[in-house]
């Protein structure tokens, strides 16, 4: 089992603390949702998993290693893939090019999103938000990650692939953290989907799902 976790985390922008002393842990196989209004650090907390943003204290854990000062490049290389909320495709490749950089095979990509068939030789630059949504997630299901990390997955997204993208997500054999604004109605009633709210840099709430007021 894999197991991701934040421990003790701070961050800081300049003068401004981001996270304080955040504390949380994600199973894998399974999905985590991190709840939170804009400037909660919800975002925050996915860039300290991926190795984007430098910790001012805390330490990061995967499989009980600690890899607080292990790249970004690297934790990529080892299979820990951050989908950030946007530039989360290449624009000036085609849907093609950008899918062939995940797989040579885009049967699975395809299978997941038969819209981005159609698409193929565009331009991703070109594509509507929900359309490089799907293009930046098809590419995750093709890599066989084994932490995927994604900062609003739905974002643009039609309710009918909205739902779609979290059958999709809590199906990978992967631990998946997802962070949003609202919980997806369609998992408040799924067991074992873990929740963390924070707010202003902390935890408000931890549990699952189905615990939420």
């Amino acid at each position: 089992m894999t197991l991701v976790s934040l421990r003790r985390v701070r961050v800081r922008y300049g003068p401004l603390e981001a996270l304080h002393g955040l504390t949380l842990a994600a199973p894998g196989p399974g999905l985590t949702v991190l709840l939170g209004r804009n400037g909660s650090g919800r975002t925050t907390a996915l860039r300290a998993l991926a190795g984007a943003v430098p910790l001012s204290a805390g330490a990061v854990v995967w499989d009980g290693a600690d890899i607080t000062r292990t790249p970004a490049y690297e934790r990529a290389r080892r299979g820990l893939v951050l989908v950030p909320e946007r530039r989360a495709v290449f624009g000036s490749l085609t849907v093609r090019e950008n899918l062939e950089l995940a797989a040579p095979d885009l049967s699975d990509a395809l299978r997941a999103y038969p819209e981005l068939e159609a698409l193929l030789p565009r331009r991703a630059g070109t594509l509507s938000g929900g359309e490089q949504r799907m293009l930046a997630l098809s590419r995750v299901l093709s890599a066989r990650a084994r932490v995927v990390l994604v900062d609003e997955p739905a974002q643009g997204m039609s309710p009918a692939v909205a739902a779609r993208t979290y059958e999709l997500l809590g199906g990978l054999d992967a631990c998946v953290i997802v962070a949003e604004q609202r919980l997806p109605p369609g998992l408040r009633a799924v067991p074992g989907v873990l929740v963390y709210e924070l707010r202003r840099g902390a935890l408000a709430f931890g549990g699952e799902a189905t615990e939420l007021p």
